[in-house]
């Protein structure tokens, strides 16, 4: 846990990403949000996963943040800001935030612990690399935090999975 990292504003912010989270499962899509907040405090963008909705698998809440704020905000913005999400940056989401500049992640819900949920949908793996190690191999220094408010972070998806394996279950009872 790194939750004595995290500053009363990383807090917020990150708790901003948990509640995008409960509204992206409320809509149906895996509940994932993301908050990017410049060095000054200004949120750039926030957005929730939304590939459920649009059949985008690319749509994370992260790349959909980073697709509001980067047309907006110039790139020296981009840079001091932190990205806040209410779980651990997948593979591709740690490479496009790399991409757009942003050099700070705060996270709350670990990958490994996503991946407990995920057992209960028949071939939901991932690439097995953590958003540290991905952004360890960038040429500039990446501040990665978390996981940090995990508790908080978990109960979107204990509440999602839990409905998705129910209703997975019911589907199958009744095609017998």
């Amino acid at each position: 846990m790194q939750q004595d990292l995290l500053s009363d504003a990383d807090g917020t912010y990150l708790r901003r990403a948990i509640a995008l989270s409960a509204e992206a499962a409320a809509q149906g899509n895996r509940p994932f949000g993301a908050v990017i907040v410049s060095a000054d405090g200004q949120v750039l963008a926030e957005a929730i996963n939304n590939n459920a909705a649009t059949g985008d698998c690319t749509a994370h809440a992260e790349v959909n943040a980073l697709r509001l704020a980067s047309p907006r905000h110039p790139r020296a913005l981009l840079a001091g800001a932190t990205m806040y999400a209410s779980g651990e940056p997948c593979v591709m989401c740690a490479g496009a935030i790399f991409w757009a500049g942003i050099r700070r992640v705060v996270f709350g819900i670990d990958a490994v612990s996503l991946r407990g949920f995920r057992v209960l949908q028949a071939g939901a793996g991932d690439l097995e690399m953590s958003c540290r190690e991905v952004l360890a191999r960038s040429p500039e220094p990446c501040v990665v935090i978390g996981p940090a408010l995990q508790q908080e972070a978990a109960l979107p998806h204990e509440a999602y999975w839990r409905v998705s394996a129910a209703a997975k279950a019911e589907t199958l009872e009744n095609t017998r």
